[in-house]
């Protein structure tokens, strides 16, 4: 860990390269699959067409694999990366993790809350929900891909079910022809469906929720420790006034 002591404060390199591209791909890639997403939820009320529909779901798994790929890279990274990317350390749960929660909350309400390089306490907490979420989604996504407009990974397997197979119906098939599909396979297809487009669904609200809430918690704990919380998650340094407590023995 590299340091630069100005008077008492200590210059820390806290996010390597990866940890910060990840979180800036992945700040975009949802964006992009809310507003998306938003469409597909209020597309009678916003006169969406059937074609339309289609191209808006394409669009969205196509910013779907974009953000699979990213969060697939930052759980590898959690092997790979440095001390505060890891996953012992953005997940260091326990026992130890409740007295650094009541330290810490301690800390807060005394007006001096213990510095960390990486994650708060309170921070792992959120962390964890929304890797949690995440994870949700892109597994859900998937599925989606494949019984919604036939995509990879599933699609294939998908295809084959509703059309029973037949490599007529499955060189016609596409999202909307509905000639091409065994009504009673399509049927079984859909109802295979539901759960996961309902979990997909309540987990956009609950991912929704959580990011408002990491969002207006990273700027009060910016504002109260001034610790360039937000600012290192572009250079990847924070500037503390005491030595960590989860600095690298």
């Amino acid at each position: 860990m590299e340091e630069k002591n100005t008077q008492t404060l200590r210059e820390v390199t806290v996010w390597d390269r990866s940890t910060r591209w990840f979180h800036w791909i992945n700040v975009l890639s949802i964006i992009g699959l809310m507003f998306v997403g938003i469409a597909l939820l209020n597309g009678k009320s916003l006169g969406v067409s059937p074609e339309g529909k289609v191209l808006l779901k394409t669009v969205h798994v196509y910013i779907g694999y974009a953000f699979a790929l990213n969060l697939a890279w930052r759980i590898v990274w959690g092997f790979l990366g440095n001390h505060y990317a890891r996953w012992t350390t953005t997940f260091a749960f326990g026992r130890r993790y409740i007295l650094r929660v009541r330290d810490y909350l301690a800390g807060v309400r005394g007006g001096r809350p213990p510095a960390y390089a990486g994650h708060n306490p309170l921070g792992q907490l959120m962390v964890a929900a929304l890797f949690i979420l995440l994870s949700v989604q892109l597994v859900t996504g998937l599925v989606l891909a494949g019984t919604d407009v036939y995509m990879p990974p599933f699609g294939g397997y998908f295809a084959e079910w509703v059309t029973g197979g037949d490599a007529e119906r499955m060189a016609a098939l596409t999202p909307l022809n509905k000639e091409a599909v065994v009504a009673g396979a399509y049927a079984e297809m859909r109802e295979f469906r539901s759960p996961f487009i309902e979990t997909h669904e309540a987990a956009f609200y609950l991912l929704l929720a959580a990011i408002l809430l990491h969002v207006a918690a990273v700027v009060v704990t910016e504002l109260r420790e001034r610790s360039g919380l937000i600012s290192a998650m572009i250079n990847g340094r924070k500037v503390l006034a005491e030595r960590p407590v989860d600095e690298r023995a």
